[in-house]
C-alpha cells in the first residue's frame, strides 16, 4: 500500500503572492515543507502539485532542487490536479497537505496516517476540515488522509465549482464515516498557516527562536514557546481565515 504526500503549491495568491517561496532562516517556505514532511514515517514519497502556468515554472524549479516529484495540472480544479498526481504516482493512499504550512508537523502526520490505516471503515481522516468544531488542532498542521479509491470517485462525480477547486469538500459532504483525529488538549485558537504578512511575520519569529539549522522542534515545542513568550500570539491574532 503506497502513501503519498501530495503538497499542492503555487505562486498565485490573493492574499500573500509568491508566499510559497519566501524565504525563512535561507530556505523557502516550501522547502521547509518538504523538510518537515519527509521526516514522517509512513509516506512513501512526496510529490508537489502545482499548476501549468508559466508563472509556476520557477515552483517545479524549487521543487527540482529539494529533490522531489512534481506534476502539474489546472490552476483553478485542483480536484483533478490532485487526482491525476496521485494516479500518476500509484498512490493508494494520499496525504494532503498544503504548501503554507512550514511548521507542519510529521510526527502529527504519521499519527493521523497511522490511524487511517488501521480503521479501514472510515473515508477519511482528518485534523481539520470545515466543521470548526471538530478542530483541536492548531491551523497550520492540516492533514488529511484518505484512500485514492475516495479521491477517485470525487473526481468523476464532483459537480460543484467549490468541489473543484479545493479537492476535499466532496469527500466530506458524501461521506458517512468521516474521523475527526483530535489533540487531548484544544489548540485550535493557535493559527500557524501562511496566509498574510502578519503570518509571515509570526512563523518567522517562531523560526527565530526554534529553528537552529535543523528541523528539531514540533507541536509541543512551538506551544512552550508561545506560552513563554504569549506577545508573538498578537501578531495574528485578528487575521481570519478565507471561506471556501
Amino acid at each position: 500500500m503506497k502513501t503519498v504526500a501530495i503538497i499542492q503549491a503555487r505562486m498565485g495568491s490573493n492574499r500573500l503572492p509568491g508566499k510559497v517561496l519566501k524565504m525563512i532562516a535561507g530556505k523557502t517556505v516550501l522547502q521547509h515543507v518538504i523538510e518537515r514532511v519527509r521526516q514522517a514515517q509512513n509516506i512513501d514519497e512526496i510529490v508537489i502539485a502545482t499548476t501549468i502556468l508559466d508563472q509556476d515554472e520557477i515552483i517545479v524549479r524549487e521543487t527540482e532542487k529539494c529533490g522531489v516529484k512534481c506534476f502539474r495540472g489546472s490552476e483553478e480544479d485542483v480536484l483533478s490536479r490532485y487526482y491525476l498526481a496521485a494516479a500518476e504516482n500509484e498512490a493508494d493512499v494520499v496525504v494532503r497537505i498544503t504548501s503554507d504550512c512550514p511548521l507542519i508537523d510529521p510526527h502529527v502526520t504519521d499519527e493521523i496516517v497511522t490511524f487511517f490505516k488501521e480503521h479501514g471503515e472510515y473515508t477519511i481522516v482528518t485534523n481539520a476540515g470545515s466543521d470548526l468544531t471538530q478542530r483541536t488542532y492548531p491551523r497550520g498542521l492540516d492533514t488529511e488522509v484518505f484512500s485514492f479509491d475516495a479521491l477517485k470517485e470525487a473526481f468523476v462525480h464532483a459537480d460543484k465549482q467549490y468541489h473543484r477547486e479545493h479537492v476535499t469538500p466532496y469527500i466530506y459532504e458524501n461521506s458517512l464515516k468521516t474521523f475527526h483525529y483530535k489533540n487531548k488538549d484544544d489548540y485550535s485558537r493557535y493559527r500557524w498557516t501562511l496566509d498574510t504578512e502578519e503570518d509571515f511575520t509570526l512563523i518567522k519569529e517562531i523560526y527565530r527562536y526554534l529553528y537552529k539549522t535543523n528541523h528539531d522542534f514540533y507541536m509541543p515545542d512551538i506551544i512552550d514557546l508561545l506560552k513563554i513568550h504569549p506577545e508573538l500570539n498578537n501578531i495574528n491574532a485578528h487575521i481570519e481565515q478565507k471561506k471556501i
